[in-house]
């Protein structure tokens, strides 16, 4: 079968926000992940808006909806339950009347069987709030899903926000930083306006989470404004603003199994599955920046002329490969949502000294697919875009930033504004 110095992670920065977080003699994962070879496909979004962040505002009529398939042949009794988290996103110390009206336990009740695939699933269906589960509270919530007769055994769990949107946030990122003029790099603006947000003092009482792409490894935080204007905190021309530039997403599509979609260099059969072969990914360090309209590292379920993506999309074998040298110490990991961000054994790209490549095969629902290659070296703790995507300030990156707000006397972060932006070049 033909198969084919600028940032450090910033550790030290959530030093911070440990101060905010229960002490506990054990750091919680809370990172969105799967943990059963048969859970495929999850998704957390704003329901109604694929491109929006997974952020809802509370007390309003906004609805978290998260979607996964289990594969088997006959329905699965899941469950759920929230979990209350600090800005550092480790658990609260709140108990569960403390943020939620109703029960911190539900039966996943929305599925449904796909239909005419080769792979059979139970494609499952949950929004929150619901008229059993209601936060009632802003800040950091993580689902938990696990069989209804293995309680203690987790499937999947996300991330998902509940904001206030008391401070409006102005948010803006260019390609003229500090440490470079329209090279490697782009830098953030924020402007966070407290005047309905009741901040005693922004100095020590607010807590700044800026992201970009949705990548978790480079995410940092931050505590100390540069200035004020007013009830306007400014944070700006500041180290820990600045992000290198990265390079656009790369995209493949595999929405039919009859013909090769986007970058899908041909299809094969192998019982029980269809095998997508992708073009060989060559490193893009040293080329020069072309624009691509991405989706900056999402994926979307798509099978075409299917009526019902979501039952009708089929599951096949993805393989990625890259032409690059093996380098001691460095390890190479696929970036995206559908690998939920996490270095690990399903996103690491393993070196086949036979083939002199890169590889990695991917199980993965028919769909509209964007990632990017990170190298992690030795020693590190997050990835890096420079050794084969390359930095480029021309790249459109889409940025999130969440501002967190601990009131005296209070035991959890609230969550007083969210904003996101593209780069401005």
């Amino acid at each position: 079968m033909a198969i084919k110095n600028k940032h450090i992670y910033s550790t030290c920065l959530f030093l911070a926000l440990s101060c905010w977080a229960m002490a506990a003699q054990r750091i919680a994962d809370t990172m969105t992940g799967i943990f059963n070879e048969n859970i495929k496909s999850l998704q957390v979004r704003l329901d109604g808006d694929d491109f929006a962040q997974p952020v809802i505002v509370l007390n309003s009529d906004d609805h978290i909806r998260i979607d996964f398939d289990h594969l088997a042949e006959d329905r699965e009794y899941f469950r759920y339950s929230l979990t209350h988290c600090s800005a550092a996103w480790q658990p609260s110390p709140i108990v569960d009347s403390e943020f939620l009206d109703g029960f911190n336990e539900g039966i996943i009740e929305n599925y449904d069987f796909s239909q005419a695939t080769a792979v059979h699933y139970v494609h499952y269906s949950l929004t929150l709030p619901n008229e059993y589960t209601a936060p009632t509270i802003s800040g950091n919530y993580l689902l938990k899903v696990y069989p209804e007769s293995e309680p203690d055994s987790i499937v999947l769990q996300c991330r998902f926000y509940i904001s206030e949107e008391s401070a409006p946030i102005a948010l803006s990122a260019s390609a003229q930083t500090d440490i470079d003029y329209n090279k490697a790099h782009q830098q953030l603006t924020i402007v966070v306006d407290t005047e309905r947000a009741d901040v005693e003092d922004p100095f020590n009482d607010l807590m700044i989470v800026a992201g970009q792409n949705g990548r978790l490894d480079s995410e940092i935080a931050f505590s100390q404004p540069l200035r004020m204007m007013g009830r306007k905190v400014v944070y700006e021309h500041q180290p820990q603003l600045i992000f290198e530039a990265g390079n656009e997403y790369r995209r493949f599509e595999t929405v039919s199994d009859t013909y090769p979609g986007m970058k899908v260099e041909h299809i094969e059969y192998h019982s029980p599955y269809y095998h997508y072969v992708l073009d060989e990914d060559l490193a893009r360090s040293r080329e020069t920046y072309s624009y691509d309209q991405t989706q900056h590292g999402r994926f979307f379920i798509r099978r075409a002329n299917a009526s019902d993506s979501d039952t009708e999309a089929d599951y096949g074998v993805v393989h990625f490969s890259l032409d690059y040298p093996l380098e001691a110490g460095s390890m190479i990991f696929i970036d995206g949502d559908f690998v939920q961000r996490r270095f690990d054994d399903n996103s690491r790209m393993f070196y086949n000294y036979s083939s002199g490549r890169f590889e990695r095969a991917l199980l993965l629902k028919q769909g509209a697919y964007n990632y990017r290659y990170l190298v992690v070296p030795p020693g590190a703790k997050r990835g890096y875009t420079s050794y084969i995507e390359g930095d480029k300030y021309q790249t459109v990156n889409e940025y999130s930033v969440r501002v967190y707000h601990r009131k005296r006397n209070e035991r959890y972060d609230r969550l007083i504004g969210v904003a996101s932006c593209r780069t401005d070049i």
